[in-house]
């Protein structure tokens, strides 16, 4: 998921920031690669904390929907990319049935496909965009 950040330069010349979409997540760093690098480990943490607890992932929305804040003026936008998956929980493994051209249709879109890794993943993946999308 990619969470848009909000940074800006700090009177010391370092840079500080904060993830609108995640309530209380905030960055700093040295340089702007440093600060989106301790942005990536603050959703991460945050995430991770959250999940824990049993609080669901945020939601991450678009630039234009923080654009008018007053908080977000005169600094910088960016977009950090989180791997959300590790936070669904264990994999459990079940029995399902499709028709078998479908099947094969599937297992040959993964053999030029091998992001997805494997038939499972292929599945998950479409359904997560889906889930997202509701």
């Amino acid at each position: 998921m990619r969470f848009p950040v909000y940074l800006h330069k700090t009177e010391s010349n370092t840079y500080s920031g904060f993830v609108p979409d995640v309530v209380g997540c905030f960055f700093a760093g040295e340089t702007v690669d440093d600060a989106l690098t301790d942005a990536s480990a603050a959703i991460d943490s945050h995430v991770e904390s959250s999940t824990d607890a049993g609080y669901e992932v945020p939601v991450a929305t678009n630039i234009e929907t923080h654009i008018e804040d007053e908080n977000c003026q005169g600094g910088y936008w960016a977009f950090v990319d989180i791997d959300l998956s590790r936070y669904e929980g264990k994999a459990v493994k079940l029995n399902i049935t499709l028709p078998q051209n479908l099947l094969t249709k599937i297992d040959s879109y993964v053999d030029h496909h091998r992001e997805y890794g494997s038939r499972s993943g292929f599945l998950a993946a479409l359904a997560r965009k889906e889930l997202a999308n509701a």
